[in-house]
């Protein structure tokens, strides 16, 4: 790989020597490099591809780090690495150990804010402004957000706020991503961008209001002359609305259009004259054709071959559980006509892209929104149909006040399918689901499933829409042991577990996946183990059954030990007025690191082996070494 000029970049002051033929050649180097790393590593692909030029302007028009870059969500920033010293590194990327798939503040200068959840860039960049403004520094504040992230409200709330600042030095670049420009309007868009851009527009504009500003029906016939000739051009003018000065679209991957553009920017910005507003227009998986021709497929890769591309396994893997969740909805909805499946634009992610081609009718993608998300389906159910939201662990925590406000106090039947709860691996601690158990089961009216296998998570989502009230069911990433869901739509008892091993002295109540390393754990210590299946209600009849018959209780769960299954477990005994010893194995009170999920699991203690000691050290201390041997078995 022929890398000679990006060799040289270990910063951007680097760059910004370079001549724009070589920041073109740069360019092509950089989505070499973004390439090759990512087909050995896997990660996020056709966003990066798109962002290189974007990426390479941004960073020669602007004094980085002095001035601050913030990337919306930031799987488009491997390029931004690249030119920010990380270059060297790449081959970790998204590994234990290694550098994140997303920016962080504690891995480089240039990584002003930590981002992975969307539309928060706008509101980061603005306080990074005004506090600027407020130390009285001239330095600037750029939003970088993608038109997926737009349509968030956060992003709307923090432009109506930034309208209002008119001497924020704040650039917001929309990275539009869903059209394109075609070469015949190429160069008339450039010409018209950069002249949007200069001081004579602006100065006219500004001597316009003056001028006509005492006669108002001249000064608003002025106003629809000027929006209707830009509108030949470019979108409507809403965003000039919230106060920002609206320039573009231009061609995301023209060096020669946005270095002009950007540089007049930086000229209006150093003018206080108010929040500037550019939309780029990019293409995803712009430079490989693969990419290019379906930039979904390319969106997250595992590792393949540049030269091959992506190609289907020889034998079909394990369903996953997104796949069990899939079939099961399109299954559900065939039955009874009053399902309807909601996403916060992950139809792809939730496994919803089955049930979009057989119902399109009762189909609700909302967009990056899942404040909406929530309170939409409330609306649905209080008209009798039956919503269910497909929603990563993590981005429920978005919609926290309308699950208790909207759902829960009406205690609607909405059913919560919970995908990527517990360690999701590779994207880290942004999007790790550790923290549902805690944050679900404390409101009242909502219950929690936890499915140990793909069975069980066919079987709780049936008995979730059986109920009358708010039900979350939790599954993790990816697939399971391997255990063959029914076909049909067979339900399990809501609030009950089961024994799944009986021994002695010890019991294990497992919450969820990790019953099948807490079942070989318990082969070696002849522990009984129970599949609790729910943590909210709790099966308390068994749990007291078998607190009453053993020596030693360990709670063992895929989520943040503080809060959690564990805790639930802990206060019902001591409700029940039951003492009797506890252990409780989980997530610890700390943000996990990316990396492989079971070498994560396994470094903390909720591998099969990790469970044993545990149990076996709390035994000791118990027992103070003096007490009898504990049966082994094999």
């Amino acid at each position: 790989m022929a890398s000679q000029l990006l060799e040289s970049i270990d910063h951007p002051g680097a760059l910004r020597h370079l001549s724009r033929p070589q920041l073109k050649e740069l360019a092509r180097e950089v989505r070499d490099c973004v390439l090759h790393n990512v087909s050995k590593t896997g990660g996020h692909l056709s966003s990066n591809l798109g962002t290189v030029e974007l990426t390479i302007a941004l960073h020669y028009v602007f004094n980085t780090p002095y001035d601050r870059l913030v990337w919306d969500v930031g799987h488009q920033t491997y390029p931004h690495k690249i030119l920010t010293g990380r270059r060297e590194r790449m081959p970790s990327l998204r590994q234990l150990g290694g550098i994140s798939g997303f920016p962080r503040r504690d891995e480089s200068e240039y990584d002003t804010f930590g981002t992975a959840h969307s539309s928060t860039s706008i509101s980061a960049a603005l306080g990074m402004a005004l506090a600027a403004r407020q130390k009285g520094e001239d330095r600037k504040a750029v939003a970088v957000i993608g038109d997926g992230a737009m349509t968030a409200g956060m992003a709307f709330e923090a432009m109506n706020n930034a309208g209002v600042e008119r001497d924020a030095r704040l650039l917001v670049v929309l990275n539009d991503n869903d059209m394109s420009i075609s070469p015949p309007v190429g160069a008339l868009n450039r010409y018209l961008a950069q002249l949007m851009s200069g001081n004579f527009y602006a100065a006219a504009k500004n001597m316009g209001k003056s001028m006509l500003g005492p006669v108002p029906p001249l000064f608003e016939l002025a106003k629809r002359l000027e929006q209707q000739a830009k509108g030949m051009v470019v979108p409507a003018t809403l965003f000039e609305k919230f106060g920002l000065n609206y320039i573009g679209p231009i061609d995301g991957h023209d060096l020669e259009s946005l270095i002009p553009t950007l540089e007049n920017i930086r000229e209006l910005m150093d003018q206080q004259i108010g929040p500037q507003f550019l939309h780029v227009v990019t293409k995803k998986g712009q430079g490989y054709k693969l990419a290019e021709a379906d930039p979904v497929a390319y969106h997250g890769p595992g590792k393949f071959d540049p030269a091959v591309g992506l190609v289907k396994p020889v034998t079909a893997p394990k369903p996953t559980f997104t796949q069990v969740f899939g079939r099961w909805l399109c299954d559900m909805a065939a039955v009874d006509d009053k399902l309807v499946g909601i996403t916060p634009a992950m139809r792809e992610g939730s496994g919803m892209v089955e049930f979009h081609k057989k119902f399109p009718e009762r189909y609700y993608d909302v967009g990056i929104a899942e404040q909406h998300a929530v309170t939409f389906a409330a609306g649905l159910a209080c008209e009798g149909l039956k919503p269910v939201v497909a929603i990563y662990s993590t981005f429920l925590q978005r919609a926290y006040d309308q699950l208790i406000h909207d759902v829960a106090i009406q205690n609607l039947p909405v059913v919560f399918a919970l995908d990527r709860a517990g360690l999701v691996g590779a994207d880290g601690a942004t999007h790790a689901g550790n923290y549902d158990i805690v944050y679900l089961r404390c409101i009242p009216n909502v219950s929690v499933a936890c499915p140990a296998d793909e069975r069980e998570c066919r079987q709780l989502l049936s008995t979730a829409y059986q109920q009358n009230h708010p039900v979350a069911v939790r599954y993790p990433r990816g697939a399971g042991v391997g255990v063959e869901p029914l076909p049909d739509l067979s339900s399990l008892p809501f609030g009950k577990g089961e024994v799944h091993r009986q021994g002695e002295r010890v019991v294990i109540l497992a919450f969820g996946t990790l019953l099948y390393p807490a079942l070989e754990a318990a082969e070696r210590l002849n522990a009984t183990v129970v599949n609790m299946r729910w943590v909210k209600p709790l099966d308390l009849a068994l749990l007291l059954q078998v607190a009453a018959t053993h020596d030693l209780l360990v709670t063992v769960e895929e989520g943040a030990v503080m809060g959690g299954a564990g805790s639930a477990v802990a206060e019902a005994l001591n409700q029940a007025h039951v003492l009797k010893p506890l252990l409780q194995l989980g997530l610890p009170d700390t943000f996990i690191e990316h990396g492989d999920p079971a070498r994560l699991l396994q470094m903390h203690g909720l591998d099969a082996v990790g469970m044993e000691g545990a149990i076996r050290h709390k035994l000791e201390a118990l027992l103070g070494g003096d007490g009898p041997a504990l049966k082994i078995v094999g």
